[in-house]
């Protein structure tokens, strides 16, 4: 908002007006601009599938050990979504564990290198922002460019990011608040028992969203299933 001020009252309030002064803009900026029109259009869900069987495939490639998973409103079985949010796990990599951002690094890189992912936004330890493209259709048409999200977790984290990142909000809160009236607290990155004063403890093994669902003593719930 105070970017987009600053630029009205500077006298720039169209695409075309950012156009011409693209060479002030930052990068994160620059990328927006670029791929606007392609942004705005939402990702059908036989597209998101295509993606998916990019994306683990050239994963699975590099490390067999590597676990995968895309979240968001896909998982749950959405007809299209807004981009594409991946959670990435390796069994080497533990909270208890120094950065392994290699772990990430070299996915992003492979992905780089069969034309999936085309430009980048940020790329930190543990998370990777970009832009990705399918290959050209079979009558030599483009597909639209999409933002792609990739994430590190530590493998003991991971079902908890898992879950949180699956949603739907209300299915997180929801899920929550039973869980603080069942004694635990749940988060993105781990579920552990509230003791007697309130204060939380260790955190709990989780092995699966599964387990989840059976220390809070909630019937499991398919991500289909979990829009609210």
């Amino acid at each position: 908002p105070a970017a987009a001020r600053k630029f009205v009252e500077e006298g720039i309030k169209t695409l075309e007006d950012l156009r011409k002064i693209e060479h002030k803009l930052t990068h994160h900026q620059r990328i927006g601009l670029k791929y606007f029109e392609d942004f705005e259009k939402r990702i059908p869900r036989e597209e998101m599938l295509q993606m998916q069987e990019i994306v683990l495939k050239e994963i699975k490639k590099l490390d067999a050990n590597y676990i995968a998973t895309v979240c968001g409103s896909f998982r749950r079985g959405a007809e299209s979504s807004g981009d594409m949010d991946v959670l990435l796990t390796h069994p080497s990599f533990t909270s208890e564990s120094s950065k392994q951002s290699k772990l990430l690094h070299q996915v992003v890189e492979q992905l780089e290198k069969v034309h999936f992912v085309t430009d980048m936004l940020s790329k930190g330890d543990t998370k990777f922002m970009g832009v990705c493209q399918l290959p050209d259709k079979e009558d030599g048409t483009a597909y639209p460019h999409r933002r792609i999200d990739i994430r590190l977790i530590p493998k003991d984290q991971y079902y908890c990011g898992v879950l949180y990142f699956t949603g739907s909000d209300i299915f997180n809160k929801n899920m929550r608040t039973h869980a603080l009236d069942m004694g635990f607290t749940i988060n993105e990155y781990t579920i552990r028992r509230l003791g007697v004063t309130g204060v939380a403890g260790e955190a709990l093994p989780v092995e699966c969203e599964k387990d989840i669902f059976d220390y809070i003593q909630w019937k499991y719930r398919e991500p289909k299933d979990r829009s609210e």
